[in-house]
């Protein structure tokens, strides 16, 4: 792999289609459930991002977002994020994470949002440790069952990753300076579950609707998701009182 992958705007129908055949390479899913080229021609022109990371000419991977409107202030909904498999955990998720802020500050722009998997703990740890996201708010079965085996035939339950972007929280999240958070309580994901989803589907539908109720329970109470932590189990959540926003 070369270490020259350049994150940048990508232009035209035929970088749209390549991001499109990622895309089917990374979930393949059944066509219905594809995202078309069409989707990111719209994008692009209603003022969302189509971002992609290059290996020289070669697309390695992708973000498209949607604008939307919170509280009478644009934000973004990031839709997808997509790393072909030659290239994760080589840090490219995350620079197409922070050309995404540079881009959205440009245009004045403070809020991108995006869901993510609750029991996907390497995502968890991008979105809330190092990007200095939170999460309030959790979706029950988002997409519906999805045909991708990525999935695992689970219920797209999904937690809702808000990034604000010029946040003192986000800002100390890039330099590696967040400090320890007071901890109002946890929610626990148990170390085998990965194993389990290969082996033993009951269990983590088990575990899913557990979590569910925790994050409904915690999120009522005002509490929000910041940070993911190793622990004898597995690992957790940490859950603090937010009220900053």
């Amino acid at each position: 792999m070369s270490h020259e992958v350049v994150v940048r705007i990508c232009e035209g129908l035929e970088e749209y289609r390549a991001c499109v055949a990622l895309q089917k390479e990374i979930w393949v899913e059944a066509d219905l459930e594809i995202v078309p080229d069409t989707v990111f021609v719209v994008a692009e022109h209603s003022g969302g991002q189509i971002l992609g990371a290059f290996d020289g000419q070669r697309l390695v991977g992708f973000t498209l977002a949607m604008p939307g409107l919170r509280n009478g202030s644009a934000y973004l909904h990031s839709h997808m994020t997509g790393v072909h498999a030659d290239y994760r955990d080589c840090g490219v998720g995350r620079m197409l994470k922070l050309f995404q802020r540079e881009e959205a500050l440009s245009r004045d722009i403070h809020l991108v949002e995006w869901t993510f998997d609750p029991l996907e703990k390497r995502n968890a740890l991008l979105n809330l440790n190092r990007l200095g996201a939170i999460a309030r708010r959790y979706v029950p079965n988002m997409y519906g069952i999805t045909s991708s085996p990525l999935h695992h035939g689970l219920a797209t339950d999904r937690l809702v990753a808000e990034w604000y972007l010029d946040s003192p929280r986000v800002l100390g999240a890039l330099r590696g300076l967040l400090p320890e958070p007071a901890v109002a309580e946890c929610i626990e994901i148990p170390a085998p579950l990965e194993g389990w989803k290969a082996s033993d589907l009951p269990q983590v539908q088990k575990r899913q609707s557990r979590l569910r109720e925790q994050f409904a329970e915690a999120f009522a109470k005002g509490h929000a998701a910041v940070g993911v932590v190793k622990t004898a189990q597995g690992s957790a959540y940490q859950l603090v009182p937010w009220s900053d926003f």
